[in-house]
């Protein structure tokens, strides 16, 4: 069994990617967008975090989460999550016909990917860097032209703020954002 080691830095910030199972367009559904906010939220009642940057594209998400001080159990509050997701979508989105022996021994789905990428985010350049990642990922898949009109993105948020103007990311490519 494979030995995966996480950051057990408490309090810190991380930036995560959690993806569909077969990269299945399945948050183009609002059904599946209520059900993952929902299920957020239920988390953040028990498990508090903050989330500092987040965009939902149809197969998958990014997002920047900052824990409690004194906390670092951020598998736990991504496993309930994904867990919650799953109960309540899965007359939506799992399909039968793709279970094999290992997603059955790990009482697995076919919604999500079995892991989630983790980084931990090291100092302010990091972090700017992430949040830029995070916002520009919708124009960098080609699901829009301008950041702004991607609806599932906390870029709006930070346009009211005055982080970003509004014409960030306007169009061209630019910048380094590389998976």
């Amino acid at each position: 069994m494979s030995n995966y080691r996480r950051s057990n830095t408490q309090g810190g910030t991380w930036f995560f990617t959690l993806v569909a199972y077969r990269r299945r367009s399945i948050f183009t559904h609002p059904a599946s967008i209520k059900i993952l906010r929902e299920m957020i939220q239920r988390v953040r009642l028990e498990y508090p975090f903050v989330i500092d940057a987040w965009v939902l594209l149809p197969d998958h998400m990014h997002f920047i989460w900052t824990l409690p001080h004194g906390d670092n159990d951020y598998s736990k509050r991504i496993g309930l999550i994904k867990a919650g997701f799953t109960q309540h979508s899965k007359s939506l989105f799992h399909r039968e016909e793709w279970m094999n022996d290992s997603k059955r021994k790990r009482r697995e789905s076919t919604i999500w990917q079995r892991r989630f990428w983790e980084h931990e985010i090291g100092n302010a350049q990091d972090y700017n860097h992430h949040m830029d990642y995070v916002h520009f990922n919708p124009l960098k898949h080609g699901w829009v032209n301008r950041v702004i009109d991607w609806p599932y993105s906390s870029f709006h948020r930070y346009v009211k703020l005055g982080v970003y103007p509004d014409n960030w990311a306007g169009g061209e490519v630019e910048g380094d954002f590389g998976e």
